[in-house]
């Protein structure tokens, strides 16, 4: 094999050398992960400083990092994730030992269940602590990595200064191939605090592998779809990361085949398109009509507890899976795996597939959509859709949105169209609740230019009440909406089914605008009539605001059933 394109690499130039000769004074190993970082092309990091990770922070000051820093390393982690989520970059998250790391553990969850590419970086206890004694250092672990092990897509640790960018790089390629999610790095604090004499990071390159799909099963499914009879296609998460929406929507109208699209790939496929089954996955009528396909083809889906309708869904036909995460490939369902970036594997099933024109296409799927809508209007549920059109309404089409785990938020995840791919997010990956504000926190933070809604509960909104601060603070666009049910709703609903009555779901509260005032942020509390005129105009007016809806919503019946 030749190695001739090695002799490519740019040389220095002679002030490079020089200054590679001469680093300047006063740099540490905090300097080291700034300049990887910056090098690599981060521009905005989340997190929250601690004893141990100091050295990281005081290096911050001498970069040109943006620095975002939240009240709860949990909230600092979904701020991260949704950073990356949104803009489909790595987003730092700079973190301290021990219970600072630790406290990050849900937040990295959601990260790992969505996909979102976070880079954690964590301090560690001194260097000479390390090894499994039990030294009694502040914040020790016995195996900090452990913790993270089962959650994070990779570890990487540090012990000398000189080994940080490559860990940093091996971590951001990590990140960013296929599928996306979040990575791990610790690094002792005597590395991150002392002194250095290492040249300036320069000529950093982490190349995301790319995950290609087979040309021997792009063959094989395109001759199933392309003579499929009754083809329909589950569009997940995946497309949304790969940013594959487009490429989704040429081979549906090519194929003619309806389209469903899982709560984690909202937007994946136009709303009022004639082929869009929409999101009614938790509807017997849509999971009977993917049941009916005779190919049906997978993308960015593992097809788990939601997309399936509680493990109710039972194909008839051949499946074709496209999945980047190779463990979820036949997972649920034997199917024709296919291990490959969604966005890659579409491209190429598009070049491949006969064009079968369908005519009948949008009558089976209006009849569908009509079936679903005639169950939904029979359960008199006109408040709770009311009042995801009047979201609708007041929020600009481009805006992002993020949910909690929250009867509003369930309700979205069916009802709302999300209009633009990537603009609709929740915290259904891993179901932690407190998700929705301070991940909207992260998006403002990525784009500053145009207005983000987060929908709470009151329960969930107790998690991330602090970070109102964070939002004053950065006088970021994020308008939080808080339904005020005087409790864990979802879960008083769960247990009145299940046990007859309720336990430990009734919660005592703040006065929400009192409390968002406090922290100078402007507030309203609105009605159901109102909440469309109220929402409009917290969205239209700069930096953050609350608005606060008493309410007490239902949940559509169950129709896994």
């Amino acid at each position: 094999m030749s190695h001739d394109h090695h002799d490519e690499r740019p040389e220095l130039t002679p002030a490079q050398l020089a200054a590679a000769l001469s680093p300047p004074p006063g740099r540490n190993g905090g300097d080291l992960v700034v300049e990887t970082l910056q090098g690599l092309g981060a521009t905005t990091v989340f997190g929250l400083p601690g004893q141990h990770a100091l050295g990281m922070f005081d290096a911050l000051r001498r970069s040109s990092l943006g620095y975002v820093g939240l009240r709860v390393e949990n909230n600092a982690g979904f701020a991260a994730d949704a950073y990356g989520r949104v803009t489909g970059e790595v987003a730092p998250l700079l973190l301290s030992t021990g219970p600072g790391a630790l406290t990050s553990l849900a937040a990295l969850q959601e990260a790992a269940a969505a996909s979102a590419p976070v880079l954690a970086i964590s301090s560690q206890i001194a260097s000479a602590g390390l090894g499994g004694g039990r030294h009694g250092y502040l914040h020790e672990l016995r195996d900090q990595k452990a913790s993270f092990r089962d959650i994070v897509k990779s570890v990487h640790t540090v012990r000398t200064a000189s080994q940080i960018p490559s860990a940093i790089a091996a971590a951001w390629e990590s990140a960013l191939t296929a599928p996306h999610g979040p990575v791990w790095i610790e690094i002792p604090e005597d590395v991150l605090s002392a002194e250095t004499t290492l040249p300036v990071v320069t000529a950093m390159d982490a190349t995301p592998r790319e995950v290609h799909a087979r040309p021997e099963l792009i063959a094989v499914a395109s001759h199933l779809l392309s003579h499929a009879e009754r083809p329909a296609v589950i569009a997940g998460g995946g497309v949304v990361r790969s940013d594959a929406s487009g490429k989704l929507r040429a081979l549906a109208e090519k194929l003619g085949a309806p389209v469903v699209t899982t709560y984690g790939g909202k937007g994946a496929f136009p709303w009022e398109h004639p082929l869009s089954l929409q999101s009614w996955i938790e509807d017997r009528h849509t999971t009977d009509f993917l049941e009916d396909a005779d190919v049906l083809l997978v993308v960015g889906s593992g097809l788990g507890e939601l997309s399936s309708n509680y493990y109710t869904f039972a194909p008839r036909g051949r499946v074709v899976q496209i999945e980047a995460d190779a463990g979820k490939l036949e997972a649920n369902h034997p199917a024709l795996g296919i291990h490959a970036d969604a966005r890659d594997a579409l491209a190429d099933l598009l070049d491949a597939v006969t064009p079968r024109p369908d005519p009948a296409a949008a009558e089976r799927v209006a009849a569908v959509l009509g079936r679903v809508r005639d169950r939904i209007a029979a359960q008199e549920l006109t408040l709770e859709q009311s009042l995801v059109a009047g979201i609708r309404t007041a929020l600009p089409d481009a805006s992002p949105s993020f949910w909690d785990m929250t009867i509003l938020g369930y309700w979205a995840w069916a009802a709302f169209d999300a209009r633009h791919p990537n603009t609709m997010h929740s915290a259904q990956g891993s179901g932690g609740l407190g998700y929705a504000f301070p991940a909207a926190i992260g998006a403002a933070a990525a784009d500053r230019t145009k207005p983000v809604l987060a929908v709470s509960g009151d329960g969930g909104a107790m998690y991330s009440i602090a970070e109102l601060a964070t939002a004053r603070q950065y006088d970021l666009p994020v308008t939080w909406l808080i339904v005020d049910d005087g409790g864990y709703g979802i879960l008083r609903e769960y247990m009145t089914d299940a046990f007859g009555e309720t336990s430990a779901t009734e919660l005592s509260r703040p006065d929400f605008v009192a409390l968002a005032e406090s922290f100078g942020v402007p507030a309203v509390r609105t009605s159901p009539e109102a909440l469309t005129d109220d929402l409009a105009k917290a969205l239209a007016q700069p930096g953050p605001s609350v608005v606060v809806l008493p309410a007490l919503l239902r949940m559509f019946a169950p129709t896994h059933l």
